[in-house]
């Protein structure tokens, strides 16, 4: 029985030594050079005395992170990822919470690690510790020791008080993980993913161990690539790209954009999204223009280890239509519970709450925060059941799908009716001349505020949605922008849209 996701790493190592595992383009490392790196690491800190503890990786997003993440398990820690694009404030957070013992960083990052550092443990550089002669014999013998509870990372997601939550994940919800999205998705050896995501979010779970786990290969796209999407989709074909999972945003750019009248992917054969709702207008896009490729909607957080729920798109969906986040993924289990704890009936709301293996082991030294939505299952009296609430609201269509509705937070109350804000974007982005479009609620002045970026006039604009919406959930101002803002993880920044609006 597999219980440690080095597994993956030292069969593979075996098998392909000299793939290329990963590369962001210009740096690459294969098979081999991330085992016996990894292996330097984890003898380095056992040298050290650093066991069971908390590592910060502060690099630049190369192929030599994720040797270090690998190389943090090796030594019997586990790691947390930081990135110099995260707020200061951020990064002290984070550190203050996790009080590592050892900061691994790069010829980048040095000197914002020694400035964060203070109090905290040795700042060292990997291409420093990566010379440690691998000592096999006690590596063997914490890789024997290790128990598939054992965390193996901490990414930090934002808290809704404005301090940052460390969601611990174990081998066994990972392995898990792995093992039914790539079963899903169909990934093998010949798999070439396009990662889109930053290292620090548990996004990047879907293209790093599945190279492992298949001996595929992984690009890591970079970032600015994501605001030029003809130079994007060319980086894709000229690296023969044929798997990206990302969020809705990062497609939305390239089809809204008419970049598929000069160029096309070539080589891309599965197309994965999530983290937000894809606009039925831009998929039928991207199918017209890949007839050939799978499209899976994926749902999940990351204290269910990545996704959780998916979606095969198998026929094109009107404007009005939700995509389903479908059914959840073999050994895991989703209730729909309402505010009195009992299950929600067919098409009834109700809150998303997921059970099973893929619950992580909740908020890194945040007991408080842990226990309110690690809760015991109130459908189960007899034992202890722990179970994730996501604060998503779903319900279940007749034919058993699950859909989402939204997410607690992202529902308002105007003139005495309950309204989603994702519907009043959704509609907006079905005018012919809108690409992209995003909704905040003045609180104080009792405004709903719609941005979007396209060739519309407001007024124009205004008119199509007056022929859609009720009076109720018409926009009181709408802002026409030249670009939306987008979080480090692609997504809609809606944080920067509020502070925008708030700054006139």
């Amino acid at each position: 029985m597999q219980n440690n996701v080095l597994n993956y790493l030292h069969k593979i190592a075996k098998e392909k030594p000299d793939k290329m595992a990963y590369s962001d383009g210009t740096e690459s490392l294969t098979f081999a050079e991330v085992y016996s790196q990894s292996r330097s690491i984890g003898t380095f800190l056992h040298q050290k005395g650093i066991y069971k503890r908390p590592v910060v990786v502060f690099m630049r997003k190369a192929p030599k992170e994720i040797a270090a993440f690998f190389g943090v398990i090796e030594g019997g820690c586990f790691y947390v990822p930081i990135d110099e694009e995260m707020p200061a404030s951020r990064i002290s957070l984070i550190l203050k919470n996790v009080e590592p013992p050892l900061i691994i960083c790069d010829g980048d990052t040095i000197k914002s690690a020694e400035a964060f550092a203070q109090s905290y443990g040795d700042v060292v550089l990997y291409d420093d510790i990566i010379k440690t002669p691998i000592d096999e014999s006690t590596l063997d013998g914490i890789f024997r020791k290790a128990i598939d509870t054992d965390p193996i990372y901490s990414v930090f997601t934002s808290g809704s008080t404005g301090i940052p939550k460390g969601v611990v994940a174990c081998h066994r919800s990972v392995i898990d993980y792995i093992e039914q999205l790539s079963e899903i998705l169909g990934f093998n050896e010949n798999t070439v993913f396009g990662n889109q995501t930053p290292l620090y979010f548990d996004a990047c779970l879907k293209e790093l161990y599945p190279t492992l786990k298949f001996g595929a290969s992984t690009y890591l796209i970079p970032k600015r690539l994501f605001s030029l999407p003809v130079a994007l989709v060319e980086y894709l074909n000229e690296h023969k790209i044929n798997t990206v999972c990302w969020v809705v945003s990062a497609l939305t750019m390239i089809s809204a954009f008419d970049t598929f009248s000069v160029i096309k992917p070539q080589y891309l054969h599965t197309v994965a999204f999530g983290s937000e709702v894809f606009p039925p207008k831009q998929l039928r896009m991207w199918r017209q223009a890949l007839p050939g490729a799978t499209f899976t909607n994926l749902y999940g957080p990351t204290e269910g280890t990545g996704m959780c729920c998916y979606y095969r798109v198998e026929r094109d969906f009107d404007d009005m239509e939700v995509i389903p986040i479908g059914r959840p993924f073999p050994n895991r289990d989703i209730l729909l519970l309402k505010e009195d704890g009992t299950p929600a009936g067919e098409g009834e709301e109700g809150e998303i709450c997921i059970r099973g293996t893929s619950v992580t082991l909740g908020y890194y030294n945040d007991p408080e925060r842990t226990k309110e939505v690690y809760v015991q299952n109130p459908l189960n009296t007899s034992y202890p059941e722990l179970i994730y609430k996501t604060g998503d609201i779903g319900c279940s269509s007749p034919d058993g799908n699950l859909m989402f509705v939204s997410r607690k937070d992202y529902q308002i109350k105007h003139m005495g009716h309950r309204i989603e804000l994702g519907e009043i974007e959704v509609d907006a982005a079905m005018f012919s001349d809108v690409k992209m479009t995003a909704c905040i609620h003045d609180e104080k002045k009792k405004l709903i505020v719609l941005f979007y970026v396209g060739d519309a006039t407001e007024k124009e604009l205004f008119a199509e949605l007056k022929s859609r919406l009720p009076r109720y959930m018409l926009p009181g101002k709408i802002i026409k922008l030249e670009a939306l803002p987008f979080t480090a993880n692609g997504k809609v920044d809606h944080i920067a849209l509020r502070k925008m609006y708030e700054n006139g």
